[in-house]
């Protein structure tokens, strides 16, 4: 873990004027955390920053932990109540509050997503490396498009109607941030099992490991293959490990299920995820051997 808990120590604080993540979501947090630290300093209780903004202590809370949009005259209030009276220091967390505002191109898609997914996918706009592990399926963020209607489908693609469909551009729109300028790195590891299942039948399995084999030509996407002899020890199942450059920004642990998702960031348990990834990566086929593993299977099928 890179940085204290947001709830329980002291973060580093942005220079005002500093650049901070680019995604909405990730500025929330920033911004949260920091009027958090503000607040302690100042020795005042949520209840009383609450009261101030006509608000309540849990109202604080959701906005510190950056689950809520700021309003400008809130944050104002805080300032004010906090001490913070340096004209160019308050002009940068203002500003901070209009960029958290401004929507993310996963916007015009909220009505697909629950919040604990749209929460994730502006935090991996904003991540700097991306950690995962699959039991069952390729990495979302390096599926083909045959393959993301298999899965959105469940196997039967033939009968996609206009929602699926969006869920499709969805997926595919996300991938874009691996080929972006300043992109994430992306640092997948996959059950050997992934390889052999045909999703969407044999035709687009061998394009899927076509496309494995081009994709990890980019210097940043590393993936590894964790073959049957050897897995099935080090997780009980899938996991995401987002890390961010920004100092103010918690690691955080994402773990999805059928109707929602985890997020943990507290230091110990992204340790026990950390060395999680790292045994999973010993486990594994080194990156080289691993494009020679799917190169081979794509010969045989």
């Amino acid at each position: 873990m890179a940085v204290d808990d947001p709830r329980d120590g002291v973060e580093q604080s942005p220079t005002p004027g500093a650049e901070v993540s680019g995604a909405p979501t990730a500025r929330r947090i920033v911004l949260g955390a920091q009027l958090r630290r503000l607040r302690e300093a100042a020795d005042i209780t949520r209840a009383d920053a609450g009261w101030a903004i006509r608000g309540s202590d849990s109202k604080i809370s959701r906005m510190e932990l950056g689950r809520v949009g700021f309003k400008e005259r809130d944050v104002v209030d805080l300032l004010t109540m906090y001490g913070v009276e340096d004209e160019n220091e308050r002009a940068f967390y203002l500003d901070l509050v209009r960029k958290s505002n401004e929507r993310g191109w996963w916007h015009r898609y909220t009505d697909l997503m629950p919040d604990w997914f749209s929460n994730f996918v502006g935090l991996e706009e904003s991540a700097s490396l991306i950690q995962n592990y699959e039991l069952l399926f390729v990495p979302g963020l390096l599926q083909t498009e045959e393959y993301v209607r298999a899965v959105v489908s469940h196997g039967q693609p033939v009968h996609l109607d206009e929602q699926t469909e969006r869920r499709v551009q969805l997926r595919l729109q996300r991938q874009k941030l691996l080929f972006r300028q300043g992109a994430p790195r992306l640092w997948a590891v996959i059950d050997e099992a992934v390889l052999h299942r045909p999703i969407g039948g044999a035709a687009a399995l061998r394009a899927q490991l076509d496309h494995l084999l081009e994709v990890t030509k980019q210097p940043n996407i590393t993936l590894q293959v964790v073959p049957y002899d050897r897995s099935g020890y080090a997780a009980e199942g899938p996991f995401s490990i987002l890390r961010f450059a920004e100092p103010t920004l918690p690691d955080v642990v994402y773990i999805e299920h059928l109707s929602g998702a985890l997020y943990l960031d507290r230091p110990h348990e992204i340790e026990v995820y950390s060395r999680v990834i790292d045994r999973l990566a010993v486990d594994a086929e080194t990156p080289d051997r691993s494009r020679q593993f799917m190169s081979k299977l794509r010969q045989e099928l």
